[in-house]
């Protein structure tokens, strides 16, 4: 697997860029591959509240909000932040690494409101990868598969 990381200098750079375009990016990419397949499960526990993620190496931070329509950035302050690193969350998106063994080994770390953590959790371990995947024009489909195969 490619080492995403960034030399430290530019990934200080990184950390004093504005939130906010790279929070709409994931909102859009997120509404169009996540929400579809959240809607099938109880997602009404996420909604209202604010979120998180650092990849740490990158110096890359999102934050957002779930709302009746999906996701949605969100500036203010997060009810649960998720930090790892760039490759750690691409373990977790390949589904190679298990979320458990990343969170005892101190690679993912949740911050806030931990019964919040464990709901996204268990929502995202109840998501078929293939309702994610097929949302995806077919060339990386068959890419995230071969990233998602043992």
């Amino acid at each position: 697997m490619l080492n995403l990381a960034l030399p430290p200098q530019l990934a200080s750079v990184v950390t004093r860029l504005p939130v906010a375009p790279p929070s709409l990016a994931f909102c859009i990419v997120a509404n169009r591959l996540l929400w579809p397949a959240l809607q099938t499960l109880d997602w009404q526990p996420l909604v209202g509240r604010r979120y998180a993620i650092r990849a740490k190496d990158l110096g890359l931070g999102l934050r957002f909000t779930v709302t009746a329509r999906g996701f949605a950035p969100d500036s203010g302050a997060p009810d649960l932040t998720i930090s790892a690193t760039a490759r750690d969350f691409m373990l977790l998106l390949g589904r190679r690494e298990d979320p458990d063994t990343l969170f005892f080994s101190r690679r993912l770390v949740s911050e806030g409101d931990t019964e919040l953590g464990l709901i996204v959790k268990n929502l995202l371990d109840a998501l078929d990868p293939e309702a994610v995947l097929h949302r995806l024009p077919a060339p990386l489909a068959r890419a995230a598969r071969r990233m998602m195969a043992p």
